[in-house]
């Protein structure tokens, strides 16, 4: 699959058949987040990899957080509540869940910097698993209980978390959500 039909192709999967994905696959794909652009090439991100019962854990926090959420969230734009807390606790049933970790710094120049290169390894990481027929979601979600995930990834303060994303076999693949504004005509300004 060429980049374009990867860009295409990516959505956010939410429903993950139990299939393992050979590690192979996830180094490949983890290469590609790693051959990001990163502000004075610093690529301070890093990735952890959890499977099993640590995805479990995970879900269990996730998905509290959410119940938590919903209670004081009202935006029909939202899936169903039962849809997002279901897929909360157990990440959509997805076989592996990858952190992406930026190092943690109180310098906003910096700070803005790390979010901003870690983001770009992460976006690899979606278009990467999306060329190979793999799912991703891209989820912040999970940082409402950020003190739990942490502990269940072992995440030192020295390292800031910036996003967490199953990772499998698509189960079932959402449409494509319409753009607001396909054309580019109210966000894109030429200066000339």
């Amino acid at each position: 699959m060429d980049f374009f039909e990867a860009v295409e192709a990516r959505r956010s999967v939410r429903k993950y058949k139990p299939d393992p994905v050979r590690r192979e696959l996830v180094m490949k794909i983890l290469h590609a987040a790693n051959d990001a652009p990163s502000a004075v090439n610093l690529q301070q991100w890093e990735f952890i990899v959890a499977v099993g019962d640590r995805i479990a854990r995970l879900g269990e926090s996730y998905g509290n957080a959410m119940e938590n959420a919903y209670a004081h969230i009202d935006n029909k734009d939202l899936p169903p509540r039962e849809v997002l807390i279901t897929f909360a606790k157990v990440y959509g049933g997805a076989p592996l869940v990858i952190a992406v970790l930026t190092e943690a710094t109180d310098d906003p120049a910096f700070r803005k910097a790390h979010l901003e290169s870690a983001s770009a390894a992460m976006e690899n990481l979606v278009l990467a698993a999306a060329a190979l027929g793999l799912g991703t979601c891209w989820m912040t979600g999970p940082l409402r209980d950020e003190t739990r995930l942490r502990a269940i990834l072992g995440v030192p303060d020295s390292k800031e978390i910036v996003a967490i994303t199953p990772l499998g076999y698509p189960a079932s693949v959402p449409p494509k959500k319409p753009r607001k504004d396909p054309d580019l005509s109210r966000i894109v300004t030429w200066l000339e």
